[in-house]
C-alpha cells in the first residue's frame, strides 16, 4: 500500500534502468490510498475498531464516532464518509439477515420513503462544499437528546403517528448522504417507540442498509467513489472486522436496561465529540 502523492525522487528515476522502469510503472499491486502517512493509517484503523464495536453492539454510531474521532487525524470528511459506506455495507447485510424476523418492516419501509429523497440531497451538499456547521448543530442536538433519554423512565414510549416516519427518513437520508451519520433521527424514533434491543438494532440496521444502497449510486454520480478511496477501504477492512466481531459479542451479553442507558450515554458522547472536534 502506498500513501497518496508518494513518488520516486528524480535522482532515483535517473538511476533506474529501462527494465526496472518498466516493472515500476506496470506493477500489478501498488495501490494509492487517501492516507498521508502510516501513523495516520494506523490511527484511522484504531478509530474504526472503536466505531464498529459501538455500531454492531447498538446498531448505530459508526459514522458519528468515526467522523468525530478522525477529525484530528484525517480531517477530510469525504474520505471517511465513502470508506464507511463501503466498509459497513457487508456488515449491515449480515446483521439484517440474522435479525430479519425481528425487524419492524412496515416502519422501516415508511422511513425509507423519506430516505430515498434525503440521500441524494445530502450527497449533493457534500459534493459542493464542507458543511461542518451541520456537525456542530448535530452535536448539540445529540447531547440534549441523550440527556433527555437518561432522564426518561426506562419504559417510556411514544405512539408515533404514521405520517412521522417519512420526515424522519428524510432527515436521516440527508445526514447519511452528508457524513454517513444518518442514525440520530431514527435512533430517537425507535428509542421512544420502546422496542426491545433486538428490534431496535435490527430495524436500525435495515434502515441503514437501505440508506447505503441509495448512497452508492448517489456517490458514484457525485464522483465521490474514487480509486484511492476504494483501496483505502480494503486497507482498513481487518480493523473493521475485528471491531464488528467484538461488537457482536458485547450485544449478546447486554441486558435491556443496560442497553438503553448505554444508547443514551453514547449519544451524549458522540455529541461532545462533534461539538469539540478540532
Amino acid at each position: 500500500m502506498r500513501i497518496k502523492d508518494a513518488k520516486p525522487s528524480s535522482c532515483y528515476k535517473r538511476r533506474l534502468t529501462a527494465q526496472v522502469r518498466f516493472l515500476h510503472n506496470f506493477r500489478m499491486f501498488d495501490p494509492v490510498t487517501v492516507f498521508s502517512s502510516w501513523p495516520e493509517f494506523l490511527g484511522i484503523c484504531l478509530v474504526l475498531v472503536v466505531a464498529e464495536i459501538v455500531y454492531v453492539s447498538f446498531g448505530f454510531g459508526a459514522g458519528l464516532i468515526a467522523v468525530g474521532l478522525s477529525a484530528a487525524i484525517h480531517p477530510e470528511i469525504k474520505d471517511i464518509a465513502v470508506i464507511l459506506l463501503l466498509i459497513n455495507l457487508p456488515i449491515e447485510i449480515h446483521v439484517v439477515r440474522r435479525c430479519w424476523s425481528k425487524i419492524q418492516w412496515s416502519g422501516v419501509l415508511m422511513i425509507c420513503l423519506g430516505v430515498i429523497f434525503g440521500v441524494p440531497l445530502g450527497t449533493w451538499i457534500l459534493s459542493i462544499g464542507k458543511p461542518t456547521i451541520v456537525l456542530t448543530i448535530l452535536g448539540g442536538v445529540l447531547i440534549l437528546v441523550g440527556l433527555t433519554f437518561l432522564c426518561l423512565p426506562l419504559h417510556a414510549r411514544v405512539q408515533w403517528p404514521a405520517w412521522s416516519a417519512p420526515p424522519t427518513g428524510l432527515v436521516s437520508g440527508i445526514l447519511g448522504g452528508l457524513f454517513g451519520t444518518g442514525g440520530p433521527p431514527v435512533i430517537v424514533y425507535y428509542r421512544l417507540s420502546g422496542v426491545n434491543k433486538a428490534v431496535f438494532r435490527g430495524s436500525l440496521m435495515a434502515v441503514f442498509l437501505i440508506i447505503a444502497l441509495v448512497r452508492v449510486p448517489s456517490y458514484i454520480v457525485g464522483g465521490l467513489i474514487t480509486e484511492p478511496r476504494l483501496w483505502s477501504t480494503l486497507a482498513v477492512a481487518p480493523a473493521v472486522i475485528l471491531g464488528a466481531f467484538a461488537g457482536s459479542r458485547i450485544h449478546i451479553q447486554l441486558s435491556e436496561e443496560t442497553f438503553r442507558r448505554i444508547v443514551s450515554a453514547v449519544l451524549m458522547l458522540i455529541g461532545v465529540l462533534l461539538l469539540f472536534r478540532p
